[in-house]
C-alpha cells in the first residue's frame, strides 16, 4: 500500500527551531523525525511513500538525494500555495496518480499504531475512509470523534471546548482513504479534511474509526518535541536507531538528555532533560535544563539556560541567565 505523508506545514509553534528547517527534519535522538515515521510504515509493509510538501521542499530532497528515506522509495508533490489538509491530500493524490486505497498521515505525529490492523478494519467495514483514534485526557486541542458500536463515525467535532467534548477519542492523524474521497474535496481553494470533508462523510455514514491505545505524540510544540526525545531515552518507545556521539568532559553531568554529534561539553557542565543538536559548544560551568538548542549553538562559560529554545548558530554570552526564552537563528 502507498502512504501519503503530510509534511508541508511551516511549523510555526516550533520556532525558532523551524525558521529554516521543516519540523519533520528535526532530530529525534539524532535521527530526522521523517525517518522515524517512514521506518514505522515500512514495518507494516508500506513499500513507497509520497511527501506532500510545501515549506522548504529542498530540505527533504537534499537530505535524501537517492530517492529513498530509511530505505523506502519516495515521491513528492509540492504545493505552490497552502491548500489545507484535504486540499493537500487531493493535490498529492492527483500528482501521484493514486487510483487505489492509500494511507494518509500527519508527518509530525509519532506513533506505534498498528497500521496493518487499521487497514484490515477499513476493509472489513467497507468504509470510504477510516480514522485512527487515540484516547487523551484533554481533547480540546484535537478533532473529537464519536462512533457507533461497530465503529461508524457519528460526529466529527474539531477542537471542542474542554467541558463540551462528547468523547475523549481524538483524530490521531492516520487515515485509510479510498480514491472516491478525492472527489469530495473541492479544487481551487484551501479545504480542511477535519472541518469539512470528514463531517460531510460522517453525515453520509461512510466514515469509520478504529480505537487505539498505543504510543502517540503530536510533536507540534517545543515541549512536545522535547518529550519525543525523552520518551526514547526513557524507554517509552522502541529505539530503532543508534544514538548520536559527542565529546563530554569527565566532570560534566548529563541526565536524560540528548547531545548531538560533534557537540562538546566542557568541564563542570550540567545538562538535564534537554536536547542539543549537532556541533554545539557548551562552556565550563554551564547549566542547561529543560531546553532545546539547535545546531552550532555556543554557550559561554557559567551561563544558565532553563526552559529555553535556542535557534541555529546563536551565541549565549558568558554568565548569562536565560529563563523561558526563545532566541531566533542568528
Amino acid at each position: 500500500m502507498f502512504a501519503v505523508v503530510l509534511v508541508g506545514g511551516f511549523g510555526t509553534r516550533l520556532r525558532p527551531l523551524t525558521e529554516h528547517t521543516p519540523k519533520q527534519m528535526l532530530p529525534i535522538c539524532g535521527v530526522p523525525m521523517i525517518e522515524w515515521v517512514v521506518t514505522h510504515l515500512a514495518e507494516h509493509g508500506i513499500q513507497e511513500v509520497g511527501l506532500a510538501l510545501g515549506y522548504r521542499p529542498d530540505a527533504f530532497l537534499n537530505a535524501y538525494p537517492s530517492g529513498q528515506i530509511a530505505g523506502v522509495p519516495y515521491r513528492i508533490a509540492v504545493e505552490d500555495e497552502a491548500l489545507g489538509t484535504a486540499g493537500a491530500i487531493r493535490f498529492a493524490a492527483q500528482e501521484m496518480q493514486l487510483e487505489e486505497t492509500f494511507l494518509v498521515l500527519n508527518g509530525d505525529v509519532l506513533t506505534e499504531l498498528d497500521v496493518s490492523a487499521l487497514v484490515e478494519f477499513h476493509d472489513q467495514h467497507k468504509a470510504e475512509a477510516t480514522i485512527a483514534l487515540q484516547t487523551v485526557s484533554d481533547p480540546s486541542r484535537f478533532g473529537v470523534v464519536t462512533t457507533t458500536e461497530n465503529g461508524q463515525v457519528e460526529e466529527f467535532i474539531e477542537k471542542p471546548l474542554a467541558d463540551k467534548s462528547p468523547s475523549n477519542n481524538i483524530n490521531a492523524g492516520t487515515y485509510v482513504v479510498n480514491p472516491s474521497v478525492i472527489g469530495r474535496i473541492p479544487s481551487g481553494r484551501s479545504v480542511s479534511i477535519e472541518r469539512e470533508t470528514f463531517p460531510e462523510m460522517a453525515a453520509a455514514r461512510t466514515l469509520y474509526a478504529m480505537e487505539s491505545t498505543t504510543y502517540w505524540l503530536d510533536t507540534g510544540t517545543p515541549e512536545q518535541f522535547l518529550e519525543a526525545n525523552l520518551d526514547v531515552l526513557q524507554g517509552r518507545r522502541k529505539s530503532k536507531f543508534a544514538m548520536p556521539t559527542a565529546a563530554v568532559h569527565p566532570t560534566a553531568q548529563v541526565e536524560e538528555s540528548v547531545i548531538g554529534t560533534g557537540s562538546h561539553l566542557d568541564a563542570e557542565v550540567v545538562v538535564k532533560g534537554s536536547v542539543l543538536f549537532n556541533n554545539c559548544h557548551v562552556g565550563r560551568g554551564v547549566t542547561i535544563v529543560d531546553s532545546v538548542l539547535s545546531d552550532e549553538v555556543d554557550v559561554g562559560e557559567g551561563a544558565r539556560l532553563e526552559g529555553c529554545v535556542i535557534g541555529l548558530g546563536q551565541r549565549i554570552e558568558a554568565g548569562a541567565t536565560l529563563i523561558g526564552q526563545k532566541r531566533p537563528e542568528s
